[in-house]
């Protein structure tokens, strides 16, 4: 079973000083039975979330509210539920995407997405299919896009690309 832990710190300063963090301010969070593999963690501009990637190619939200995941964005249009939910198997990763990287752009509330396959993505604040922004620069194809982050000042999209040979399967 995958697991995801999250700290919840309440960082306490007395005279300049910080003292350690009590263990009983952290809890840990499941994923849904057969869900592997998250990738990146990031909350949206209304502290909403955790939001992971998972293996299977989807963007999971957690709903603090019932205590639960739900299914917030996937990768393509194409998506086949049969065949991409809940996979482990790395050779359905180009069809199913295998979202890496996440950042929301602090401006817009748009969840950025690093791809391994699929390239740079951006998903609308209320979710759903992920829109392709590049999958190349230059006429060279990205092969193994990774994380990224956003500049909060001008919202420029920085991301890398881990391999300019190899493609993460």
């Amino acid at each position: 079973m995958a697991l995801i832990t999250f700290f919840i710190f309440m960082i306490l300063f007395a005279s300049g000083l910080s003292f350690p963090v009590p263990a009983d301010h952290y809890y840990q969070i499941n994923l849904p039975n057969g869900i592997v593999g998250p990738e990146s963690i990031a909350f949206d501009c209304n502290g909403r979330g955790p939001y992971v990637g998972v293996s299977d190619g989807r963007i999971l939200r957690w709903e603090e509210s019932v205590r639960d995941w739900t299914e917030f964005a996937v990768m393509t249009h194409n998506r086949n539920r049969q065949l991409c939910d809940g996979i482990t198997d790395t050779r359905r990763e180009p069809f199913c995407g295998r979202p890496l990287g996440l950042k929301f752009h602090p401006k817009t509330c748009e969840l950025y997405i690093t791809d391994a396959y699929f390239g740079l993505m951006k998903v609308r604040p209320n979710g759903g299919i992920a829109t392709q922004l590049a999958n190349s620069a230059q006429g060279h194809p990205f092969m193994f896009l990774n994380d990224l982050d956003i500049n909060p000042i001008n919202g420029a999209v920085y991301f890398t690309d881990s391999s300019i040979r190899y493609q993460r399967r």
